[in-house]
C-alpha cells in the first residue's frame, strides 16, 4: 500500500515537476540591455503574487569566465535584506510574550544601561529605535569587528563607540543596532540567532537554499560578483563577501545568502500579511507594526541627496523595512503608497507591494552602486509592473 502510494504521489507531482519556469519576454529585455552594457554579467528576477510565483528569468552569467549561466538556484550575498528577517525575529518573539519593541534594550543587554548620549544624558535607547535607524548607536570600530567570533562579542565594541546623536532626533542608517537586534534574539530565544532564523523563518518557509553559513556546495553556486571598469567599460571581478565563514558571527545586518525564489517565499509571506500556505508566523498586530511608519516627519532612506532628488520625504521607516510613503519618478513611480522592502549592498532589491498584491525580487552582485537609485532596479520594476498589470 506505501508502495503504490508513493508512486501515485511521483505521479502526480511529476507534471509539475516538469513544468518550464514562468518567464516574461519584456523582464528578460528590461535585463539584456544591462548586461549588453557591461553593467551586470547576469541577474535572477522573480514576480511573486500570494499564491504563485508569476514569473522566474534567470538572465546571463553567474560566472563569465567559465561561462556559466546563471540558473535559479545560484546564491547571492544579498547583504542587508537580512534585516526584514532580523525585524520579523523580533516580532515573532514580541509574539510569544518575550519582549516589546518599545522595551529599553538595557532589559536584555544590561551593558547599555550606562549608554550615554551626546549631551551626557542616559540613552536609554529601545528595540524600536535599532530598528528604524533612530536609536544613534554608534558603529563600533571596524577592526574589532572582524575579530569578533559572536554577537556577544560585538556589544562592548559598540558601546565602546560615541553615540551620534539624541535617540529619536534623526534618521541615520545604522549596521550597529540590527545587530544588536539580533543579540536580543539570542538572549531572549535561549538560541544562537542564526539556529533561531533557521527554525522558525526559513525551513517553515521552506528557504532551503538561504544560509548565514554556505557549505561548499552552497558556494560553489554563488554568483560571481562583478564591477564594470571606469576604463575600459568591461566587467572586472570582485572579491566575494566576507560574510558567511564559520566564525564569524551570524551577523542580522547583512549576513545572509539567498536564491531568487527562495526570497520571494519570504515576500510571499509578507504579501500574505504574515502567513503562508497555512502557517501564521506574525500576529495581525505584529504585521501591522512592521509596515507602519515608525519615524515620523524624518527624511529617510537613500534617496535624500541632490544626486537622487531629495526624496527623503518620500520615505518612512517600519520595523526592519524601508516604506514608501508617496510614490515619486524613476525607481518608485510603478509603486503604490505602502509598498515596503528593503535592498543589499550589491544590488539586490526585494520591494512588497500590497495594493497589487505583487513583490518584485532582484539578484545580482555588483558592489558600488546605489542600488535603490539603480536604473537596472527602476526598468526591472517597470517591465514587471506592465507585464501583470493592476487587477
Amino acid at each position: 500500500m506505501f508502495k503504490r502510494s508513493a508512486v501515485y504521489t511521483v505521479l502526480l507531482l511529476l507534471p509539475f515537476a516538469l513544468m518550464a519556469e514562468p518567464k516574461d519576454p519584456a523582464i528578460r529585455a528590461a535585463i539584456e540591455k544591462f548586461i549588453d552594457a557591461h553593467d551586470i554579467s547576469g541577474a535572477v528576477t522573480v514576480v511573486a503574487a500570494k499564491d504563485k510565483l508569476l514569473a522566474v528569468d534567470t538572465i546571463g552569467l553567474a560566472d563569465v569566465a567559465k561561462k556559466k549561466p546563471m540558473k535559479r538556484d545560484n546564491l547571492f550575498w544579498i547583504a542587508s535584506m537580512t534585516k526584514p528577517l532580523t525585524a520579523v525575529s523580533i516580532l515573532m518573539l514580541q509574539d510569544a510574550g518575550k519582549l516589546k519593541v518599545s522595551d529599553p534594550v538595557e532589559k536584555f543587554i544590561p551593558e547599555f544601561a550606562g549608554l550615554k548620549t551626546p549631551t551626557g544624558q542616559l540613552a536609554h535607547i529601545t528595540i524600536e529605535q535599532i530598528l528604524t535607524h533612530t536609536s544613534g548607536l554608534g558603529e563600533g570600530d571596524s577592526g574589532a569587528i572582524k575579530n569578533a567570533h559572536s554577537l556577544r562579542d560585538l556589544m562592548p565594541i559598540y558601546l565602546a563607540s560615541p553615540m551620534l546623536y539624541e535617540p529619536g532626533d534623526h534618521w541615520r542608517y545604522t549596521q550597529s543596532g540590527m545587530n544588536v537586534a539580533a543579540r536580543i534574539v539570542e538572549v531572549t530565544s535561549g538560541l544562537a540567532f542564526d539556529d533561531f532564523v533557521s527554525e522558525h523563518i526559513l525551513r517553515p518557509l521552506g528557504m532551503k537554499n538561504t544560509t548565514f553559513y554556505p557549505n561548499k556546495k552552497q558556494r560553489s553556486r554563488l554568483a560571481t560578483p562583478y564591477i564594470k571598469d571606469k576604463q575600459t567599460g568591461t566587467l572586472t571581478t570582485a572579491p566575494y563577501a566576507d560574510y558567511g565563514n564559520k566564525g564569524q558571527p551570524p551577523f542580522g545586518n547583512a549576513g545572509l545568502f539567498s536564491t531568487g525564489p527562495d526570497y520571494a517565499r519570504f515576500c510571499q509571506m509578507l504579501l500574505n500579511g504574515g502567513t503562508l500556505r497555512g502557517k501564521r508566523y506574525l500576529s495581525d498586530g505584529a504585521f501591522l507594526q512592521l509596515t507602519t511608519v515608525h519615524t515620523g516627519e524624518l527624511k529617510t532612506g537613500f534617496l535624500q541627496t541632490d544626486e537622487y532628488g531629495n526624496r527623503g520625504m518620500n520615505y518612512g521607516w517600519g520595523i526592519g523595512v524601508g516604506i514608501l510613503k508617496a510614490p515619486h519618478p524613476g525607481v518608485a513611480e510603478m509603486l503604490s503608497p505602502g509598498t515596503f522592502g528593503h535592498g543589499g549592498a550589491w544590488g539586490t532589491q526585494a520591494w512588497i507591494d500590497p495594493v497589487r498584491g505583487l513583490a518584485y525580487i532582484l539578484m545580482v552582485q555588483r558592489p558600488g552602486v546605489n542600488a535603490d537609485a539603480s536604473k537596472l532596479r527602476q526598468d526591472f520594476q517597470q517591465a514587471a509592473s506592465d507585464a501583470f498589470p493592476r487587477p
